[in-house]
C-alpha cells in the first residue's frame, strides 16, 4: 500500500512539473496597447487654436506583428470623447480587441481624438474649427499603416463610431468610399428634425443672447457652462461655418431678436446623414458595407434616424443592415461594436442584451 502511494505521489509531482513547464513555454494570448503622440500638420494653426499634437490609442491583438498586414477599425468617440477615456479603461478594450481576434478576425482598434474647444468637431472639415476629416483620413490612417499596413484584399479599413462618432463614421464613410470598406454607425446623429430640433429649441439655446454667442466665438467670453448650449455651439461650428474668409466664425440659429433662422437651420440639414443619402444616390459605394444601429430606448432618438437611413440604403447596391438592440443611447457599446464588426466580416451574430 505504501509503495502504491509513493508511486502515485511521484506521478503527481512529475505531472505538475510538466504542466508548469508547458505553461511557461506556451505563449500567453494577450492584446497590447500602443499610444502614439502624433503632431498633425493639418491641425496646425487651426481657427480655435486647439492642440495639433494629439495621442492616438492603438489596441492590438496578440497576433499583430509590425510590418504584417492587419485590418484596422478607426473608431470615433462620441461628443467630447477622446482616447483618454479608452486609456483609462484600457483593460476592457484590450479584452475587446483580443475577443475580436478570436471570434471574428485579428485587427487593430485605433481610437482618434477629434476634440475641439466646443467639445467635438463632428469629425468634419470646417472653417470654424479645422480640417478634422482630412486629419483622420489623410494623416492618422497613413501614420498607422506605416507600421501596420492593411491587407491587399478583403476588408482593409472600417470607420466606426458612436453618437457624434457614428455621425462622423457615416460622413467619412460616404465621402471616402475608396478608403473605408465598411461603416459601423452606432446611435449616429441623424434625422435632425427628430434628434436635434428639440435641442436647439430649449430655452438655454433659444434665449442665449447673440452678443454672448459672438463673444464666445471670438474667445473674449468663456465657453458656456450649460451643456446643451455648449453642444449647440459646437454643432454650429461644424455645420454653419461662415467660410474660409472668416476662420473660427459660424452663424447662429437665432437672430438678435431671438427669432429662429430657417436659412441657418437648412445648413444644419444639409449636413444631416439622412438628407445626404436621400439626395445622393451614390452616397455609399456598391462595394461598401454599412452597419446601422440604434438602441430601442435611445433618449436622443438616434435609432429613428439610423432606421430611416437604412430604409433608403436597402434599395441600393451597398450591403447594409439595421439592428435595434434593447437599452439606451450609451449602453453596451463594446458588445454593439463587436456585433457590427462580426456582421461586416460575415461571422455569426450575437444578440445584445
Amino acid at each position: 500500500m505504501a509503495i502504491h502511494r509513493t508511486s502515485r505521489g511521484r506521478f503527481v509531482r512529475r505531472l505538475s512539473f510538466c504542466l508548469v513547464l508547458l505553461a511557461l513555454q506556451s505563449p500567453v494570448l494577450a492584446a497590447r496597447l500602443e499610444v502614439v503622440r502624433f503632431e498633425s500638420r493639418l491641425l496646425r494653426d487651426n481657427p480655435l487654436h486647439d492642440p495639433a499634437a494629439r495621442s492616438i490609442a492603438i489596441f492590438l491583438p496578440s497576433q499583430a506583428v509590425a510590418g504584417a498586414p492587419l485590418p484596422a477599425i478607426y473608431y470615433l468617440p462620441g461628443y467630447g470623447g477622446s482616447p483618454d477615456d479608452y486609456l483609462s479603461r484600457s483593460n476592457l478594450w484590450l479584452d475587446f480587441t483580443q475577443s475580436l481576434a478570436q471570434e471574428v478576425k485579428p485587427m487593430a482598434l485605433v481610437v482618434v481624438d477629434g476634440r475641439t474647444r466646443w467639445g467635438c468637431g463632428q469629425y468634419l472639415n470646417s472653417a470654424a474649427q479645422g480640417n478634422y476629416e482630412n486629419y483622420i483620413c489623410d494623416e492618422i490612417v497613413s501614420a498607422v499603416e506605416a507600421k501596420y499596413p492593411p491587407p491587399t484584399r478583403g476588408v482593409r479599413r472600417i470607420i466606426a463610431g458612436h453618437s457624434s462618432g457614428g455621425f462622423g463614421a457615416l460622413r467619412l464613410g460616404s465621402s471616402r468610399p475608396t478608403l473605408f470598406d465598411a461603416v459601423i454607425a452606432l446611435s449616429p446623429d441623424s434625422d435632425f428634425p427628430v434628434s436635434h430640433l428639440r435641442l436647439v429649441k430649449i430655452a438655454a439655446v433659444s434665449h442665449a443672447p447673440l452678443a454672448e454667442i459672438e463673444q464666445m466665438e471670438s474667445g473674449t467670453r468663456p465657453r458656456p457652462k450649460d451643456g446643451d448650449l455648449m453642444y449647440a455651439v459646437g454643432l454650429s461650428a461644424a455645420y454653419a461655418a461662415r467660410g474660409w474668409s472668416a476662420p473660427g466664425q459660424f452663424d447662429w440659429l437665432y437672430d438678435p431678436n431671438q427669432n429662429f433662422r430657417d436659412e441657418i437651420w437648412q445648413r444644419w440639414l444639409d449636413n444631416d446623414p439622412l438628407t445626404i443619402v436621400q439626395r445622393n444616390p451614390r452616397a455609399f459605394a456598391s462595394g461598401q458595407a454599412v452597419y446601422l444601429e440604434g438602441a430601442a430606448q435611445d433618449e436622443y432618438a438616434a435609432n429613428i434616424g439610423a432606421r430611416a437611413i437604412y430604409q433608403v440604403l436597402r434599395e441600393r447596391p451597398a450591403r447594409c443592415t439595421f439592428y435595434e438592440p434593447p437599452g439606451h443611447h450609451g449602453d453596451h457599446i463594446r458588445e454593439r461594436l463587436q456585433r457590427g464588426v462580426a456582421w461586416v466580416f460575415g461571422k455569426p451574430l450575437k444578440e445584445v442584451r
